[in-house]
């Protein structure tokens, strides 16, 4: 059997498969000592090893099966799989809004390679409409891929020409803007292009996955058709988050792109509004706001692109014991912002405070968040953040630290001047700080109290 027919098994596994006359992508029954299992024989990536035949489910999950437990392999038919989604030109209907979609990469726009067993970007944006024809029920689509990276690689450059091009959209019709991206540096870019597109007359909406196209559980299709929907009928002109809101595909929740943050690894509704409500839920069919204070849609498209950004910025989360050589290094490095994520109300060790009077002092400006997330930087309460403050460092409110670095970055694009630095930081653009916090801007649902218990037994019954 040619190597093709076997692709990626070696060893004990390729030599049963080899034996029993069974082909990668062929539709078998498997016989082992633990019962029979159907399915697709799928290749196995470069790095597995050899005790396991990998087959996916008709369920679409996959298993791996112990080839020492079996005992038969028939083929019942066989076609080679193709994972490639066909891209195909979206039907355009006259009476519906006009909305471009961006590509940036990302699980949204995302197939699992079987030859490395990682998950690749892979869907151009025209095909998204080939695996989700449900969008055309919502709006016209025009598609643009800008990048094709997984959300690490983004960054300042990525930032900048994807700012340009909402602009453009923007100023050439476009009734809503949507973004694929990926979820894991969704919340920098989001904020980002807040800063960087401002006045927008129509929504503009990041949309990810936390799953793969492919996964039976993927929760790409209902983001897509959650964004376009709310980027073509939705009254939100800002820029908007939309992911799952409960763990279901019920509704998905729209944040507000300065005060949203990715908060756990895996699950589908990952989203979290911090330290205040989110704006709207939506589905494919509705956008309702649960908030008032939104920027509505404009007739007009006229917007201000400000897509600028010095990369000469840091973060730092602020650990005991930290030694001084870490704001030492950034000083003299050249960079000319550093933004700290601060124990408690803002504070950090006393070996700290020279390098950071150094720092402060050589020009560069120092902005103190909280590694809480919920809650304001406090620095007056105590005597360690009044000495902090009287080094020069500012007190940044309750902007989260990754929003503060993003608009630390977009802020020393147009000046190094500390004072007038330290005033674009505190002047809020689009909820970055608030006056206050809601009562209900901070809810934790700690499993295993009796309350929360009985809440969730007759939530989920």
């Amino acid at each position: 059997m040619n190597d093709d027919a076997l692709k990626g098994y070696k060893g004990k596994a390729r030599k049963v498969l080899s034996e029993m006359g069974a082909r990668v992508w062929a539709e078998v029954v498997i016989d082992t000592d633990k019962g029979k299992y159907e399915g697709i024989i799928l290749p196995r990536a470069e790095q597995a090893d050899d005790e396991h035949i990998v087959l996916k489910l008709e369920t679409g999950y996959n298993i791996g099966l112990a080839v020492e437990g079996i005992k038969t392999v028939k083929e019942k038919a066989y076609k080679k799989a193709h994972y490639k989604i066909p891209e195909q030109e979206f039907p355009f209907d006259p009476r519906k809004p006009d909305v471009t979609l961006l590509g940036t990469g990302g699980t949204i726009a995302s197939r699992l390679d079987y030859r490395t067993g990682a998950v690749i970007p892979a869907f151009t944006p025209g095909e998204l409409y080939g695996a989700v024809p449900e969008l055309a029920d919502i709006c016209n689509l025009k598609t643009e891929k800008l990048f094709g990276v997984f959300s690490e690689n983004m960054g300042p450059e990525e930032y900048i020409t994807t700012a340009k091009a909402i602009g453009r959209e923007i100023e050439a019709g476009a009734a809503g803007i949507v973004i694929g991206h990926g979820t894991d540096t969704m919340h920098h870019t989001a904020a980002a292009l807040t800063f960087m597109v401002q006045d927008s007359p129509v929504p503009i909406v990041m949309v990810g996955s936390q799953r793969s196209s492919d996964r039976p559980s993927s929760d790409a299709a209902f983001n897509l058709r959650c964004a376009c929907n709310t980027a073509a009928h939705g009254n939100v002109a800002e820029v908007l988050v939309c992911m799952f809101g409960p763990t279901s595909d019920s509704y998905n929740l729209l944040h507000r792109g300065t005060r949203v943050r990715k908060m756990h690894s895996s699950y589908r509704s990952t989203f979290r509004t911090l330290s205040d409500i989110p704006v709207a839920t939506c589905t494919p069919d509705s956008v309702n706001p649960i908030r008032p204070d939104y920027k509505s849609r404009r007739s007009d498209n006229k917007v201000k692109v400000d897509a600028v950004f010095d990369d000469r910025v840091a973060i730092v989360y602020y650990y005991p014991a930290m030694k001084p050589d870490i704001i030492e290094s950034l000083i003299n490095n050249g960079y000319k912002g550093i933004v700290i994520a601060g124990t408690g109300l803002g504070h950090v060790n006393k070996p700290l405070y020279k390098p950071l009077r150094r720092a402060c002092k050589a020009g560069i400006s120092v902005m103190m968040t909280v590694q809480t997330l919920w809650g304001y930087v406090q620095m007056y309460v105590y005597d360690t953040g009044r000495d902090l403050m009287e080094l020069g460092i500012v007190p940044c409110l309750n902007m989260l630290p990754e929003v503060a670095y993003i608009k630390l970055g977009w802020v020393l694009a147009h000046t190094t001047d500390t004072e007038e630095v330290a005033r674009m930081m505190l002047t809020p653009v689009n909820g970055e700080i608030t006056e206050r916090e809601p009562h209900d801007g901070y809810l934790v649902f700690q499993g295993g109290l009796p309350e929360i218990e009985d809440f969730l037994k007759r939530r989920l019954r």
